[in-house]
């Protein structure tokens, strides 16, 4: 983590339930080595986490559902009936605690983007009009969360939501979201960020005209930037599966780069209406290759938009 930030990472993205709490204490051991030490200052990192899944501690339990009853139930963070698949939920007492675990955790007073997570995982369990209920009043309890400092923003993170078509049962129209937000907060209300996958192989958020707004059909990012929402997108490298053995118009339009992990990177962040490729790494060889793409600008439009004119497949 200190390695990534001193060559210039400024986005450091977790989850509660990652790694069953240990990314965000990872992340909380070196956020205070680096400001203790001077090497960095909060302002420089923006620092992102997510809530709404089971995240355990420190390891699975013998009993999951026990933990469940345990934990969650009997601490009346929720009713059995507001808990989608025995793993999802997003209740506000129940948000809340996650807030408060995830601030502890990294050592912060405020999260600089919090995101519900996957809350499409609710969509599997009941009607869209329960769901909207339900995303209305985590959306009230985030609101009083960027009220009182605890947070800078809020948004969704996704994994098949906002790429799914319309009639889907797990799909989410970007419009309706934001509207329970503005309805909530009003205009300015603290719903910015939106996180979902997109890279070479899940190209959907650029090409995919699924989201309506005001009857007209346009892709996420289009939508996302009609909307005025940011948008931040996950598994730039597809789980690692394009690190390598891309075909070589890749590399042709993409340009000044040395791996195809370089240029898996390089797609997602000059990729129109993307601010941020996020990117797992589990190692410091990765981080210093994967770093390097900061070194280069990203790809111009015309060098970008050139891939989906070549012959190639």
């Amino acid at each position: 983590i200190k390695r990534a930030v001193e060559l210039g990472c400024n986005v450091i993205d977790s989850a509660i339930n990652y790694r069953f709490q240990r990314s965000e204490r990872a992340i909380g051991v070196a956020l205070k080595q680096m400001f203790d030490a001077g090497k960095a200052s909060r302002d420089e990192i923006i620092v992102a986490t997510k809530g709404g899944f089971f995240p355990f501690d420190d390891e699975p339990p013998r009993d999951p559902r026990a933990w469940v009853i345990e934990n969650v139930i009997d601490k009346g963070l929720a009713r059995p009936e507001e808990i989608a698949a025995g793993s999802h939920c997003m209740t506000p007492a129940y948000l809340e605690d996650q807030l408060a675990r995830s601030l502890e955790n990294l050592g912060l007073e405020t999260i600089d983007v919090y995101y519900v997570h996957n809350p499409e995982s609710q969509l599997e369990a009941v009607n869209r009009d329960e769901f909207g209920h339900r995303l209305r009043a985590a959306f009230e309890f985030l609101e009083r969360a960027a009220s009182d400092g605890r947070i800078g923003c809020y948004g969704t993170a996704t994994w098949n939501g906002y790429r799914q078509q319309p009639g889907s049962r797990g799909y989410l129209s970007l419009a309706e979201v934001a509207s329970v937000a503005r309805e909530v907060g009003g205009e300015n209300n603290h719903f910015r960020v939106i996180q979902l996958p997109h890279n070479l192989a899940m190209p959907e958020a650029l090409t995919l005209g699924n989201q309506v707004v005001e009857g007209e059909h346009l892709s996420l990012l289009m939508a996302a930037a009609r909307v005025g929402i940011t948008v931040m997108c996950s598994a730039s490298m597809f789980q690692a599966k394009l690190a390598q053995n891309l075909p070589p118009f890749v590399g042709e339009a993409l340009k000044g780069l040395s791996t195809d992990a370089q240029r898996a990177i390089q797609f997602v962040r000059s990729t129109p209406g993307v601010t941020t490729a996020l990117v797992g790494m589990s190692q410091r060889t990765h981080v210093d290759e994967n770093m390097g793409v900061a070194a280069v600008p990203p790809a111009s439009v015309e060098e970008f938009f050139g891939m989906f004119s070549s012959e190639e497949p």
